[in-house]
């Protein structure tokens, strides 16, 4: 997983205050209110899913209050919007792969404000399935290592107890993997154990990275990226850009 650090990307937003935080819980409640529909629980003691999602809202510093009255909102039956799941794929500058994973209530909507990001800023949106095959989904936790105090040793013994299955040791952070369905309880383990957990969830890892070389190819994939993660429908991004600036 070398050269997909977006950690301090995570650091810095986690430190940012309400707009980024209000915009984080506004992707988190989508898929609170998908996964209590599609279950049919709001209790998350019967609801592994969900509970992975509450775990995932606290570890981005939602309060507990919000998540209260999501849960509460959802089992009421009051929420009217219809959220469906959509995967929009294409590439960025220079050909790097990019794959785009969305909740929306207006596939239209979404499907033309992502192809228009694409075209602005040097990429084409493609059909679905042509990147696809160039990822491989994984469960990620994401731990910071900023101080440089987590030893290597106890890591692996913590890793291992709580369920991941390995890791590896990037600039700042500790990353750790193990199948996509346990991430949040891995991470929710390793907080116990008293790391910082900066990312808890299944992610779309690369087979092979693309670097980029030239400004105008740097500047544009940034921005592409910045503005696919502003979009309300996107839930996640990922891409094959090796970044060793990130």
């Amino acid at each position: 997983m070398a050269g997909h650090s977006k950690w301090s990307t995570i650091k810095r937003k986690k430190g940012e205050k309400d707009g980024a935080r209000a915009k984080v819980f506004t992707k988190i409640s989508r898929e609170i209110l998908v996964c209590i529909k599609e279950t049919g629980s709001a209790d998350p003691a019967n609801n592994g899913r969900l509970r992975d999602l509450i775990a995932k809202a606290k570890s981005n510093n939602i309060p507990s209050d919000n998540i209260e009255r999501l849960l509460k909102k959802a089992a009421g039956g009051t929420e009217k919007n219809d959220y469906e799941d959509c995967v929009y794929e294409g590439y960025g500058p220079n050909g790097v792969a990019v794959m785009v994973e969305c909740l929306t209530d207006n596939r239209n909507r979404t499907a033309g404000e992502i192809r228009c990001y694409f075209d602005k800023y040097g990429g084409n949106m493609g059909m679905a399935g042509c990147v696809a095959y160039m990822f491989e989904r994984q469960g990620v936790v994401a731990l910071d290592n900023e101080d440089e105090k987590i030893n290597s040793d106890v890591l692996m013994e913590h890793v291992l107890e709580a369920g991941g299955d390995d890791f590896s040791m990037e600039d700042g952070t500790a990353v750790v993997y193990c199948t996509p369905d346990t991430a949040a309880a891995v991470g929710a383990e390793l907080e116990k154990q008293g790391y910082t957990v900066l990312s808890a969830e299944a992610e779309q890892i690369p087979s092979t990275y693309v670097k980029l070389t030239e400004d105008e190819h740097i500047k544009k994939m940034t921005t592409l990226l910045d503005v696919l993660e502003d979009n309300d429908d996107v839930q996640r991004v990922s891409h094959n850009w090796h970044n060793p600036e990130e």
